[in-house]
């Protein structure tokens, strides 16, 4: 199954044309260099004698965090898992890049991931204007006004394509919101077999309830899903 999900899970071609399949084609044309967007999502887990590092702050329940990508047709480009639910986001990135066995593809000069306030601003990732704000909620009462808020109102509407895809994950496989009692390692590699998976059903373009309740505009994938920790499950 891991040499199925080093098959199917590939990186981006970086392809410079914005008309491409998917999601939002208009904020795609506005932000021209984004390839994808990048964010952590926590899968549960049963950690055995290692709650203390996969107890998610304190929450009870155990989680492992994930790193993955996504484009902007919905399929994942890269996903590093089995990281401890205590683990930062900024620093699962740091270590992924940091990785010479990793296959994270680093965005050309005039390429970048979209992605939020948990990682830096730099080369190859577009972070939205700090303490403004930024959550498309934030927006239903009251409009963008300055350009920093419009900005970040289009930054949060495009990267949301990665939460759209998070839903739809766990909404097929249930078994990422309760692990079943297996070794961490075969854990890990379900959670990787899941998201093959996903990427084989989208590639194949099966008619796909799960992809068809998502792949509407205004889907709300906040009611869909749990929050643990500004995370969905």
């Amino acid at each position: 199954m891991l040499f199925f999900a080093h098959d199917i899970i590939v990186p981006t071609s970086f392809n410079p044309n914005p008309n491409i399949p998917g999601h939002n084609i208009r904020l795609r044309r506005v932000f021209k260099g984004a390839v994808g967007a990048l964010d952590d999502t926590l899968i549960h887990v049963v950690p055995a004698n290692k709650r203390d590092l996969y107890g998610s702050r304190g929450k009870g329940d155990c989680y492992q965090n994930i790193l993955a990508i996504c484009d902007f047709n919905m399929m994942f480009t890269f996903v590093v898992a089995s990281w401890e639910g205590i683990a930062h986001d900024s620093r699962i990135l740091s270590e992924a890049l940091a990785n010479l066995h990793a296959t994270f593809s680093f965005p050309p000069s005039d390429k970048y991931y979209i992605c939020d306030v948990a990682y830096a601003n730099i080369r190859g990732f577009i972070t939205p204007y700090r303490n403004v704000r930024y959550w498309l909620g934030n927006f239903r009462r009251r409009r963008a006004l300055t350009n920093k808020e419009k900005f970040n109102h289009a930054h949060t509407k495009l990267r949301n394509v990665i939460e759209h895809v998070f839903g739809v994950l766990k909404a097929r496989f249930p078994i990422l919101k309760r692990m079943a009692l297996f070794s961490l390692i075969i854990q890990r590699n379900i959670t990787l077999a899941c998201f093959a998976l996903h990427n084989f059903i989208r590639r194949k373009g099966l008619r796909d309830e799960y992809f068809a309740r998502y792949d509407e505009p205004h889907v709300s994938v906040r009611n869909k899903n749990a929050v643990v920790d500004n995370k969905k499950l």
